[in-house]
């Protein structure tokens, strides 16, 4: 027996949110269709919430939908008549969304007996978030390793068959399902609406997410790329036992406001019903592999890397021409004067493709003009910061600098003049700067070696040269308590035993 909104619901509240839904959808047929009188299938006919996104053809208007989907969690009572509903969850915790057949008797007879396809996907509701999604959500799964957007809690879910998860689309999961049998899929949403906004003064205001459903039957092929419908809900997501408080705090502040100023406001209803909506674009991308177990047959409305808004169209990314020696100093450092063309080689020489259509048209300039808040804000804080250093040409300072002199025979001569009391001319010495990082006696002794072109299984030991003119075995730990931008000079003795050779640092 088909599960339709015509049939009694086993559940009450559902019935109860859905009538409240309708009644409240009443209330502004005055404004917008005119005084005159309406029949039910009107009512039916008009989207329940405004939606600035949509773009339905005019032919779908009177036609009644023919699934709806209603989310189990309470909408918000501080949103305006005619505004679309807003729904607060909590994040990680598994929420109801029950699948309805709705169709009329002989509505869609080919899809009697057979299942159907949905995906559920979690994007972005702010218009300029949707620009630079694919880069908010690589900068999301940097900070959050191993962490999936959008999960479905399997044991929870009813009537779901043959549930997917793409691992390169944190975002998005589907599953098949009968139309004819109760369907109810639990979903989880683990990314936070403030973990995407600016911190700026001190505070932050989450951006709100859409929850977006498509639904596809088979074609001819047996493939799920005939587009049935689609529907949207608004939502925020807080840390756990957020949304209650949020919700708390709204339905307080409306029990302050005058019954004249709650006139201007929807009710909240215990559940949210999602709203008709177009279907996510088609997209196509270059290296569009599928992963394991995933259906290769998603040619209409394909999951491709990089899942981005309906406006972000990826482009392949520009060919590399081969780079001369002038051009591979570029690999450290942007120059102001590189152009276009040279400032996307830097780009993917430098690991940032996947900013390289954001940046097409950017020189070298342009790029070197951009502040670091600029930078964080359109490629997300990991590789934005990332991105900013390397535009800087930020190189990571040693963590101990020493600088050595060779000692030659003109040295000790100058010595043994000074100690006879003999004027010393002055004479200019040069200094070689070595940077080490690990601290160790294995890392100074390497570079040493490179310091005298030799091998370091030419050295044999090295010292410092101690009171009393002692020699003190070089360590680890003596290493790791050198004073920073500390002087020696080097002088060589031969080892007795093979042709390796003793450095002393004075």
């Amino acid at each position: 027996m088909a599960w339709a909104l015509k049939l009694p619901l086993a559940d009450e509240v559902i019935e109860s949110g859905l009538v409240q839904d309708f009644d409240a959808s009443l209330s502004g047929i005055g404004q917008e269709l005119g005084a005159g009188a309406y029949s039910m299938s009107d009512v039916l006919a008009l989207p329940i919430f405004k939606q600035e996104e949509s773009s339905l053809p005019p032919e779908n208007e009177n036609k009644i939908l023919p699934f709806q989907y209603v989310l189990c969690a309470a909408t918000s009572p501080a949103v305006k008549l005619h505004d679309e509903t807003l729904t607060y969850l909590n994040q990680g915790q598994s929420y109801e969304i029950r699948m309805l057949d709705n169709r009329k008797i002989g509505e869609l007879p080919e899809i009697n007996g057979k299942l159907v396809k949905s995906i559920f996907r979690v994007v972005f509701h702010d218009r300029r978030l949707q620009y630079t999604e694919h880069q908010q959500l690589e900068g999301w799964r940097w900070n959050r390793p191993g962490d999936r957007i959008l999960d479905i809690d399997i044991p929870m879910s009813v009537g779901i068959i043959d549930p997917r998860a793409n691992p390169t689309q944190l975002n998005t999961v589907e599953f098949l399902w009968d139309p004819s049998k109760r369907t109810s899929v639990f979903i989880q949403v683990h990314c936070i609406s403030t973990e995407f906004t600016m911190r700026k003064h001190g505070g932050e205001k989450g951006v709100p997410f859409r929850v977006q459903i498509d639904t596809f039957k088979e074609n001819e092929n047996g493939e799920y790329t005939e587009h049935l419908h689609s529907a949207s809900c608004q939502i925020k997501v807080f840390k756990p036992k957020g949304a209650d408080r949020k919700q708390k705090t709204d339905r307080e502040k409306m029990e302050k406001r005058t019954p004249h100023e709650k006139e201007k406001y929807q009710p909240s209803y215990e559940t949210t019903i999602l709203t008709e909506c177009s279907p996510w674009p088609e997209i196509t991308y270059v290296n569009n592999a599928p992963s394991p177990g995933f259906n290769s047959s998603h040619s209409s409305f394909s999951i491709g890397e990089g899942n981005g808004s309906p406006n972000h169209q990826p482009e392949p990314p520009p060919p590399i021409a081969d780079v001369s020696h002038t051009s591979e100093l570029m690999l450290v450092n942007l120059l102001p004067t590189s152009t276009p063309q040279e400032a996307q080689q830097w780009l993917h020489r430098n690991r940032f493709s996947t900013f390289s259509r954001l940046f097409r048209n950017f020189s070298g300039a342009d790029l070197l003009k951009l502040t670091r808040e600029d930078v964080i804000q359109i490629c997300g804080p990991a590789d934005g910061i990332r991105l900013f250093n390397a535009l800087k040409g930020r190189m990571v300072r040693p963590r101990l600098t020493i600088y050595v002199c060779q000692e030659s025979q003109q040295l000790r001569d100058l010595h043994q003049k000074h100690e006879d009391g003999d004027t010393v001319t002055s004479t200019f010495f040069v200094y070689h700067a070595i940077y080490l990082e690990e601290l160790t006696a294995v890392e100074l002794t390497e570079k040493l070696a490179q310091l005298f072109s030799i091998s370091s299984q030419q050295i044999s030991q090295i010292y410092k040269q101690g009171p009393t003119g002692i020699h003190v075995l070089i360590s680890d730990e003596m290493i790791q308590n050198f004073q920073d931008e500390s002087c020696f000079v080097l002088d060589t003795m031969k080892a007795e035993t093979n042709d390796s050779y003793h450095i002393i640092l004075k």
